[in-house]
């Protein structure tokens, strides 16, 4: 059931575009940042799969609790089919069939749903973002890299910003210009008192734009920050600052909502090593025999970056949005449909 306690109506809310102004800013918004970040990475576009064969273990855990929508395929014997969580595992498995060198990697639009997502502002159960994967070196496996990937990032995020504002000058940039970054480990030592929802908003509120690193190891008090599955983010291994990790979220600073909003998570992709050792953490040492993990283990699958930024939460970010659904076009409880539009939220 929806409660309606959820969602956050912002007192006075406006909408700076009207829907067909909004509607042609998402186009522009979606080719300029796709060229951009394509540029910056030397990405390459790719097609990709809405829904995979289950058992293979390309699909993704995500937190390792969310519910994957399956259907059968009539043709192939009732065949079970998921629909894609994201594309992390997939898309690695792509860079070795194209052979792709270090230093470059492939970028696609992904489409996915998530039935078990909790809806509020920034929730849908429809999931759209740009997922890429570049191949990287053995060296190259460090937190120095993943920061200059992550500032990189950002930076086309940036341009972004600075270019709607251009056409829509009553879209005002509010982004701060560098990325602070901080290990979960030490945000929780900051604010030991906070639950982890709250050090991001507290820590983000104080920085403007936040990369949390280490997301899916266990803390020195023996929680998570959030959880990750075991098999694609290396959130074990020990790095350059002396805590755990290689991967992380990027988080901004949302002034209208007061809030704290996750615009991309990745990072540095397991290894062999750090797969078994992930894998035996968190008690899945079967997942070893799936076609996956063998390839993995056995050394058929380069060494990689990888991430996903959500495509409709960065519209919503950019065009000063209330609402994720002003910027996609979802299914919402008729309560939450109610409310918004009693706050001038108009969702699509």
């Amino acid at each position: 059931m929806f409660i309606m306690s959820k969602l956050i109506k912002p007192e006075g809310y406006r909408p700076a575009l009207d829907l067909r102004q909004t509607e042609l800013a998402i186009k522009k918004i979606k080719d300029f940042f796709l060229n951009s970040l394509s540029s910056e990475l030397r990405l390459r576009r790719v097609t990709a799969p809405l829904f995979v064969l289950k058992g293979l273990g390309l699909n993704d855990d995500l937190n390792g609790v969310e519910r994957a929508v399956t259907f059968p395929i009539k043709d192939m014997d009732d065949a079970p089919a998921e629909i894609v969580h994201s594309l992390a595992k997939w898309k690695r498995n792509t860079l070795a069939e194209y052979a792709v060198p270090p230093g470059f990697g492939v970028i696609t639009d992904m489409n996915a749903v998530r039935a078990d997502e909790e809806l509020d502002n920034i929730h849908s159960i429809y999931v759209d973002q740009w997922d890429w994967e570049r191949t990287m070196t053995r060296e190259d496996r460090t937190l120095r890299y993943l920061r200059r990937i992550v500032d990189r990032i950002y930076g086309c995020i940036l341009r972004t910003e600075y270019y709607l504002s251009e056409m829509y000058p009553q879209l005002t940039p509010f982004l701060p210009e560098e990325v602070h970054f901080i290990h979960s480990e030490e945000l929780r030592r900051q604010y030991p008192d906070l639950t982890p929802k709250e050090r991001e908003d507290a820590i983000c509120k104080a920085y403007g734009a936040v990369f949390i690193i280490g997301i899916g190891g266990k803390l020195d008090d023996g929680t998570e920050h959030d959880l990750r599955a075991p098999d694609y983010d290396d959130w074990s291994t020990p790095n350059d600052d002396g805590f755990c990790g290689l991967n992380g979220d990027l988080l901004i600073w949302y002034p209208l909502l007061n809030r704290a909003i996750e615009l991309s998570s990745m990072g540095i992709r397991v290894d062999a090593e750090a797969l078994e050792r992930q894998l035996a953490l968190q008690g899945k040492e079967e997942r070893k025999s799936l076609y996956f993990h063998r390839r993995l283990i056995g050394g058929e699958l380069p060494l990689s970056i990888g991430g996903g930024i959500g495509q409709s939460r960065l519209c919503m970010i950019l065009l000063h949005k209330a609402h994720i659904g002003e910027t996609q076009a979802s299914i919402w409880p008729e309560a939450m449909r109610k409310e918004c539009r009693e706050a001038g939220i108009a969702l699509i």
